[in-house]
């Protein structure tokens, strides 16, 4: 297995490294953030990790299976995360949170908190309304979801995150039901406002960043 993607240096309280994927496939990723999780230390850097997946379903760790209507061509991916299955696809944007909450004094409930509201304050950004589910986590615009949420956290340590909808093909969402829900429908960023992904990366960052407390290094 590759080493996972991190410098293992002292690290200030707000130090974050922000690293941009590109496109890949979801199984490696999730590799690497166990092994990431399972090797730091203390004083090892936080790291937020942004890519687009290539075509997948992955199912959380509580999920059922009856939520996975019919998956096609689709793989379907067990996944450690909470919450139900989800999809991964080009044009959806996924940041992967790699903190000690320990060092930054939150838990996994307010980053829940803070997640939801940098892409609400995004959102904010574009003129787009949007709303919160107390039995459900993630971002809704009307009865659409746009973001959805999935978090596991060992040693004191977050890692999965969030995935946005930004331009993407939401076909394969009709194949499960997005959660476990099914109240809703999906929808994405390009049905509201003209975006363009990397402008929606440095964004969504700075947000995020803002709403953590963080500040991005080389």
């Amino acid at each position: 297995m590759t080493n996972p993607p991190s410098t293992f240096l002292s690290a200030k309280f707000n130090q974050v490294k922000i690293v941009d994927l590109g496109e890949t496939l979801y199984e490696p990723i999730y590799e690497r953030m166990q092994e990431f999780t399972r090797l730091r230390g203390s004083s090892a850097v936080d790291e937020i990790w942004l890519t687009e997946h290539r075509p997948v379903f992955t199912q959380g760790q509580a999920g059922k299976a009856e939520h996975i209507l019919f998956p096609g061509n689709i793989p379907v991916v067990q996944s450690n995360r909470g919450g139900q299955v989800t999809y991964h696809g080009p044009g959806q944007l996924t940041v992967y949170l790699l903190l000690d909450l320990r060092r930054l004094g939150i838990g996994v409930r307010d980053l829940v908190s803070r997640i939801e509201a940098a892409i609400q304050a995004l959102l904010e950004e574009y003129k787009i309304s949007s709303r919160l589910r107390s039995d459900a986590p993630g971002v809704y615009i009307e009865n659409a979801k746009i973001a959805s949420l999935g978090l596991r956290v060992s040693k004191g340590c977050s890692y999965h995150g969030l995935s946005l909808n930004v331009d993407m093909d939401l076909t394969p969402f009709s194949q499960i039901n997005p959660c476990g829900l099914t109240d809703i429908s999906v929808t994405h960023l390009v049905d509201h406002h003209a975006v363009d992904m990397a402008e929606v990366k440095m964004k969504l960052s700075r947000y995020l960043l803002g709403q953590l407390g963080l500040e991005a290094v080389s």
